[in-house]
């Protein structure tokens, strides 16, 4: 009996090659970058299986060129890059890998935070440069996250992972949610709910959690960046989509022009062309992870 034919859009981790191989026969892509959609769609025709990114749409485009596909798997919690209600019609599986990540991410939040409060982006940059000479009482001084109010907008796993981590930092803890958490969680974590603008009042550290659905898009605009402290910081590791960047950009310019210090830290899903160097009242220092800045 033939094996199922499957398309890889990524090469994939020793181990699940191994069981992949066992009962499969799978192309990978392999050149540098994500593939083409022509190219997606050119190899998915003849095949019974689909493991995908978050960047490969799967929708009535791709499936209709795809009459033996059984199932498309997403290598990602997320996953509105799948068109749940064509797959279902054509009988095509739709899997994500929920879960994978949670401990991982929350590493990932509580490793942005640190590095934005302390300003380690710019310390490094500095130094990188060749430009620093010596040492000053307030150079570079950032702020502490020791004791401060987190909020945490979003308060799934990733969520409650953030907060477990937020007790060693004596922080207090609050929360926003859809849904609001059991009572024994909220005790556990010593996480008190509140409501957005609440929130977003009294928070010095804001920890972004949600998933991207039609409600959470651009979820923090202007009138959001409005409410929140001056000295507050933003550290988004869900959806890029969930932060308006234009409105982010407004918001930093005009604290800048204030005259103070403002930042926020992202997972590389940020438009680059957003985020370019200022040399007047502030900087911005931006890669794929983080963005700062100050005066």
């Amino acid at each position: 009996m033939p094996r199922p034919k499957v398309f890889a859009t990524h090469s994939l981790f020793d181990a699940a090659r191994q069981i992949l191989q066992e009962s499969c026969e799978v192309e990978y892509w392999a050149k540098p970058g994500r593939p083409p959609r022509e190219e997606v769609l050119r190899r998915v025709k003849d095949k019974e299986g689909l493991i995908c990114l978050l960047t490969e749409k799967v929708n009535e485009e791709l499936l209709s060129v795809a009459p033996k596909l059984l199932i498309a798997a997403n290598v990602a919690v997320g996953f509105d890059n799948i068109d749940v209600a064509a797959c279902t019609k054509r009988g095509v599986a739709a899997t994500n890998t929920p879960g994978v990540l949670d401990e991982t991410t929350a590493d990932f939040a509580w490793t942005l935070m640190m590095a934005v409060a302390r300003r380690l982006s710019e310390g490094e940059a500095l130094a990188r440069s060749g430009n620093w000479k010596n040492w000053d009482l307030d150079q570079l001084v950032g702020t502490d996250v020791w004791g401060k109010t987190l909020g945490i907008v979003g308060f799934g796993r990733i969520g409650r992972a953030v907060a477990r981590r937020a007790s060693g930092f004596q922080m207090k803890v609050i929360y926003t949610d859809a849904v609001r958490a059991p009572e024994e969680v909220e005790k556990e974590l010593k996480a008190e709910f509140l409501d957005m603008n609440t929130l977003l009042g009294e928070s010095d550290f804001i920890s972004v959690h949600v998933p991207l659905l039609r409600e959470t898009r651009g979820l923090f605009d202007a009138a959001k960046f409005a409410r929140m402290k001056p000295t507050a910081f933003l550290i988004n590791t869900s959806r890029g989509p969930v932060v308006n960047e234009a409105a982010l950009v407004a918001a930093l310019e005009a604290k800048m022009h204030r005259g103070g210090k403002c930042g926020g830290a992202f997972r590389g899903e940020t438009s680059a062309e957003h985020f370019e160097s200022r040399s007047s009242e502030g900087h911005v220092t931006s890669t794929r992870a983080n963005l700062s800045c100050s005066n």
